[in-house]
């Protein structure tokens, strides 16, 4: 088991703020970064998964692992994801039908898109395998399936060179900005909630800046005499998320994704408000972690086993929902619904570390 480090402190922050969040209109939503900045914690989960990639594809000493090792772990890690997608799917359906049973409501089975999978179970279960087929806050795993499964070709080309890499997938980015690129939805009309083709472009980010890190003392001076710049980006986020300004995407000029701030397609005013985030954030751990005790450890535990507690988060969300729309919501209701989830997710973390020392060691 890790010992607690800033990567899986900040992956469990994200974990905790994106559960809160799936559960729209509840009284700690208020209280999350998303609600003060243009990006949120979506951005900072995938960034931290392309800096977990440049970590894991090394040995303890540094040196680049072997590339069919990196690649066959990958894929293994993507199969992982994968399984774990269609098991929460299943589940979120079976927690949407029994909803509806228990509370004799029929328009329950429309919740999240579901309604298709019951009208036509068919094409759905289809859609289901393909990953075309997605309920609504259930659609971060299958963007997760398609960059680790991508991941392999970042991490080769990196090993050329970390300047190729971040090139191409910029330019992958931009196009796909430009040309409005996206994956289809089916059956049903529609494109992927969130789209790959510009979405990688943070997990790439996050595998060459975990190198640059690492290799280039001049990168960690950089970005701490950016820091100003980057606390002045997150003030420019409070003020346009308080205020409530956004363009117009009826009057911006095109390409109009170049312009808008559209959580789809990573927008780059998005991706320059994480970024800034990152430059004003990126000290506070070690500053924090010696004086908030058990919470690093907690957090931190949760990053550890990010798979686990992100897919137990989906489904506490979802049944969280149900709770609030059937009670009406309030400070009780969200203050039990936030603290059961919370310790749901810590129990998790720590039963699949339980599980994985009970697990029997193969003999030397």
């Amino acid at each position: 088991m890790r010992e607690p480090n800033a990567i899986d402190f900040w992956r469990g922050f994200a974990l905790i703020t994106i559960f809160i969040n799936h559960i729209p209109g509840n009284t700690f939503e208020r209280y999350t970064f998303s609600q003060y900045g243009i990006s949120d914690a979506a951005e900072l989960f995938v960034f931290l998964a392309g800096w977990s990639i440049g970590i894991a594809t090394r040995t303890r000493d540094g040196a680049p692992e072997a590339r069919w090792r990196s690649v066959v772990r990958m894929l293994a890690r993507t199969v992982e994801v994968y399984r774990a997608q269609i098991t929460v799917m299943l589940l979120a359906l079976a927690i949407i039908a029994g909803a509806a049973l228990i509370l004799d409501n029929p328009l329950i089975l429309e919740w999240h898109n579901a309604g298709n999978f019951f009208a036509d179970p068919i094409q759905s279960v289809c859609g289901m395998a393909l990953l075309t087929y997605q309920l609504g806050f259930f659609n971060i795993l299958p963007l997760y399936v398609v960059l680790i499964g991508v991941a392999p070709v970042i991490v080769l080309i990196g090993r050329a060179s970390r300047v190729a890499a971040l090139g191409l997938s910029f330019a992958l980015y931009l196009t796909s900005l430009v040309l409005d690129w996206n994956l289809p939805s089916w059956p049903g009309e529609g494109t992927w909630f969130f789209d790959p083709f510009c979405w990688q472009l943070l997990l790439t980010l996050g595998f060459v800046l975990q190198d640059w890190s690492r290799t280039t003392p001049a990168f960690g001076r950089l970005t701490r005499r950016l820091m100003p710049l980057g606390i002045g980006i997150v003030l420019v986020g409070i003020t346009l998320s308080v205020l409530d300004l956004r363009p117009d995407p009826l009057m911006v000029p095109e390409p109009r994704l170049l312009f808008t701030f559209e959580k789809s397609y990573l927008t780059p005013a998005r991706l320059v408000h994480f970024l800034g985030v990152l430059l004003a954030f990126s000290p506070i751990y070690a500053l924090i972690a010696p004086r908030i005790g058990w919470i690093v450890g907690f957090l931190s535990g949760l990053g550890r086993n990010s798979l686990a507690v992100f897919s137990m988060g989906s489904l506490l969300s979802l049944i969280g929902q149900l709770v609030r729309f059937q009670t009406g919501g309030g400070l009780l209701v969200d203050t039990a619904v936030a603290g059961i989830g919370l310790v749901a997710l810590g129990i998790t973390a720590w039963f699949v570390e339980w599980r994985s020392r009970k697990a029997p060691r193969p003999r030397p």
